[in-house]
């Protein structure tokens, strides 16, 4: 079967759209057998942003069902670890967390301490952890995926594509059916707070059940979905959206072409939630693909399966927001040297030990390491325009 990939319809709205773009790339795949129903670029190496946490979450749920660790087992949080930028969950160093609250932290805020801290309780430190990390992916049949951290902030050689992620939001529902759940819960308190979950389809979206979202300056926004509807699940992955909004609007649209080619018709969107159209589009330079075919228990953290999105776009501020409701997901913090020698040096070092193929080419690098930027957040960043020197 092959499916044709349908032009971007012309609209006013997409002026500054990235869908369609160079770092574009998308896929659909049939949940149980591994079918894809529709892809573009889904090869293409692309930066993962906070996916990368899927993968940190899977090496979690191994140690979970080997029993190296419990759901109550404390993590804590090394200097290292609380030193990590924005989004975070901000405890300070030398307190701890239990393994269900960094589940949880991980799910909902994309907290890249507690992502730190769990590579470090796992591996020793960060950099052994990407190491692990990428030997497992490989395994898992994941070639073309590359971990340089455990939080997916910024680092040039920290790779994947979208049909390697998508592979992974397959993987983790069918090896961790236990714990998947988690990847469903809306709201996550925790000590006083509560923590909403990036990702809106959970209440957009009928029958989606998880799993995440990731942004970074270089990457877009990015998101892999998992949804069930009349017995069928598709899983898809898009990356390079411009902003949140219209990389969830084209992830339901090319949902509903999925499961309209299972015989699976739309259902009905409220006034409210009406979206524009941005068809299904390769990017502006690829090729169509073919369709390929491959052969609440809470414990501790409380769970509460209710969404609290309240629709709000907040300041691109570090500190909160006085008077905001919610956590403020977006931060807009600075990319210190420190931090890019740690993710450039290191991490070409850490390139032949973990037996890593070398870009064939680079990808764009949108933004100098020092320049302000947005990082993990979930939510559109404001314009701004950054003098350069």
């Amino acid at each position: 079967m092959v499916l044709t990939m349908i032009a971007v319809l012309a609209c006013p709205q997409q002026a500054d759209a990235q869908i369609g773009s160079d770092r574009y790339a998308a896929i659909v795949q049939d949940a149980r057998t591994g079918t894809t129903l529709m892809a573009a670029n889904a090869d293409e190496y692309r930066h993962p942003a906070s996916l990368t946490k899927m993968m940190t979450l899977y090496m979690l749920f191994e140690a979970l069902r080997t029993g190296r660790v419990r759901l109550d087992t404390p993590i804590t949080m090394s200097r290292e670890a609380a030193a990590q930028p924005p989004s975070k969950l901000g405890i300070p160093a030398g307190s701890s967390l239990t393994v269900e609250e960094a589940i949880l932290a991980l799910v909902t805020r994309s907290a890249n301490d507690v992502a730190c801290a769990i590579g470090e309780m796992l591996a020793g430190d960060e950099e052994r952890f990407a190491q692990v990390m990428t030997q497992r992916a490989r395994s898992l049949g994941m070639t073309r995926t590359t971990f340089r951290n455990a939080s997916g902030l910024p680092d040039f050689e920290q790779v994947t594509t979208a049909r390697d992620m998508a592979l992974l939001g397959r993987r983790l529902r069918d090896d961790f059916p236990t714990y998947y759940h988690y990847f469903s819960a809306d709201v996550f308190r925790f000590r006083g707070r509560v923590i909403a979950n990036h990702n809106r389809l959970l209440a957009e979206y009928d029958g989606t059940d998880g799993i995440k979202t990731g942004y970074v300056h270089d990457s877009g926004f990015n998101l892999v979905t998992s949804v069930q509807r009349d017995g069928q699940r598709l899983v898809a992955a898009v990356f390079g959206g411009a902003t949140s909004r219209e990389r969830d609007r084209h992830m339901m649209e090319i949902l509903d072409a999925g499961f309209s080619r299972l015989g699976i018709g739309p259902r009905e969107v409220p006034m409210a939630a009406a979206r524009p159209s941005f068809g299904l589009v390769p990017s502006a330079r690829a090729d169509t693909l073919p369709v390929e075919s491959a052969a609440r228990r809470g414990r501790g953290a409380e769970f509460v399966a209710a969404s609290r999105y309240s629709g709000r776009r907040p300041e691109p501020v570090v500190s909160r927001r006085p008077g905001a409701r919610g956590p403020v997901a977006d931060r807009r913090v600075t990319v210190r040297d420190e931090l890019g020698q740690r993710g450039s040096a290191a991490s070409r070092s850490a390139l032949a030990r973990s037996g890593g193929p070398a870009l064939r080419a680079p990808l764009r690098q949108t933004a100098s390491r020092n320049a302000a930027r947005i990082e993990q957040g979930d939510r559109e960043p404001q314009r701004r325009t950054v003098a350069r020197r």
